[in-house]
């Protein structure tokens, strides 16, 4: 037997083997973590032999204490428990609550932008008609026009809201490629709260534009060493230092329960919406919805709405950097594996001694070792299918729909673009395919040049 202790700060790591191999052995399975253990509890791995029990798939909608089945949960120190659990009945109050709701109604019209259209890419969808003339139509659910450039404003001035509602003075929160940063320290400046953006250093010269933008909202950009994942560990260390006046503001659904919870509900506005524009258009749902993977925010914001139709095809795409046999990509649910990591049970990418795998993206919003306990249990579960693009197919994707559409996606959204290649060729005529546009990517043309650059250079 093997024994390791649990009570570590929640911004560090624990692998959780759900199959060891030994040779040709049998599996062995893993009982279910508890979600908060005493000081002096380690937990210990017996070498047993068990059999994993179905999921119901209505977990996946209706779930009980911020649980997907084994994944998410609150793995934190007891210090923290308090403080989640305020978070938590604020936002239960708010769901239910017509005064906030109507507030936030009106923010998302007025001051965001919604809702944002579902527009008919015609030139896509002819580039991917046959011979024959026949393909699938291709629609773009445009969060790119969001006031800030991204669909992160949607849950950004929602959580805003709680924090002063709280009574919170200051929000701390973590960005990648600064979509959230800079969402963020926009509805700090509307609602007139401090705004601390932890951001990794390489991050940081990649999108200085976005740096800018949010130093010109008024908040404080403080850089750290590495990627996102270390930004987010920075300010997640932020907020555990002052509990009583500072708000963490997840950006990504990720983390201790609420926080995925929280970051989900506010992003199903974007799957609400296409579900009411496909019936005005052309009177019923979207065949296949498809959306890039990095931690799962904007995923699940256009999937949640549709789990229970499951005549709606559900795929994400995920970050295959230089290739999956490279060691450089952001794959985590095609090579991670189950462990704990920021607070929650999911997939990570990790070595054979649960060591993080430093993540690999030419989108910089997708370089993040892990994703979200609903997207976890949503391919545990089979619902959704989960595929890959490289840098180079998403920079192809880039420019295609630059060149055709003349509309610029993010290159996180460019990966979900790539696989309509491989996707379209296989579809029925008049299937209806709705892609998330998830951000605006001019601020990405410096990135996609540099890459061409390198790539005349080898």
């Amino acid at each position: 037997m093997a024994a390791f202790n649990l009570n570590t700060p929640f911004f560090n790591h624990r692998k959780v083997l759900s199959s060891i191999k030994i040779g040709t052995a049998p599996v062995v399975a893993l009982p279910m973590l508890p979600q908060t253990l005493p000081d002096s509890t380690a937990f210990t791995i017996n070498n047993t032999l068990s059999t994993r029990k179905p999921v119901d798939k209505k977990d996946i909608v209706n779930n009980t204490g911020g649980k997907f089945g084994k994944f998410g949960g609150k793995y934190v120190p007891e210090t923290l428990i308090t403080s989640l659990a305020r978070l938590e009945a604020e936002f239960n109050l708010v769901l239910h609550d017509s005064e906030f709701q109507e507030e936030l109604t009106t923010a998302l019209r007025d001051y965001v932008g919604r809702e944002t259209p579902l527009y008919f890419a015609q030139r896509l969808t002819n580039h991917y008609k046959n011979s024959e003339g026949e393909g699938p139509e291709i629609y773009l659910k445009r969060e790119d026009l969001n006031h800030g450039g991204a669909h992160k404003i949607n849950n950004a001035i929602a959580q805003a809201m709680i924090a002063k509602r709280m009574g919170r003075k200051s929000i701390v929160a973590a960005t990648g490629a600064g979509q959230h940063g800079v969402a963020t320290a926009a509805a700090c400046a509307k609602l007139s709260l401090d705004c601390t953006i932890f951001m990794g250093a390489t991050d940081m010269e990649k999108q200085a534009s976005n740096v800018l933008l949010m130093k010109h909202l008024g908040a404080e950009v403080e850089a750290v060493d590495g990627t996102f994942k270390d930004a987010s560990s920075e300010a997640i260390r932020a907020w555990v230092g002052n509990l009583e006046t500072r708000y963490y503001l997840a950006g990504t659904a990720v983390g201790p329960h609420p926080c995925p919870s929280m970051v989900r509900e506010f992003q199903s506005i974007i799957g609400k919406e296409t579900r009411k524009q496909g019936m005005e258009k052309w009177g019923g749902r979207p065949d296949i919805l498809v959306a890039c993977i990095g931690s799962g925010s904007n995923a699940l914001g256009l999937f949640h709405e549709f789990i229970k139709d499951e005549d709606v095809r559900l795929i994400g795409v995920e970050a295959a950097g230089f290739g999956l046999d490279s060691g450089k990509h952001a794959a985590t649910l095609t090579r991670g594996d189950v462990g704990v990591y920021h607070g929650a049970m999911s997939y990570l990418l990790q070595d054979e001694e649960g060591q993080i795998l430093g993540p690999h993206s030419i989108g910089v919003g997708l370089e993040y070792p892990g994703v979200g306990p609903e997207v976890s249990f949503l391919k545990e579960t089979g619902r959704a299918e989960f595929h890959t693009a490289t840098d180079e197919e998403a920079v192809a994707a880039y420019l295609r729909l630059c060149h055709l559409e003349g509309i610029f996606p993010a290159l996180e959204a460019s990966h979900a673009l790539a696989f309509l290649e491989k996707l379209c060729p296989t579809l029925p005529n008049g299937t209806k395919v709705v892609v998330n546009i998830s951000g605006h990517g001019d601020k990405d043309a410096a990135i996609v040049f540099q890459y061409q650059l390198d790539r005349l250079s080898d």
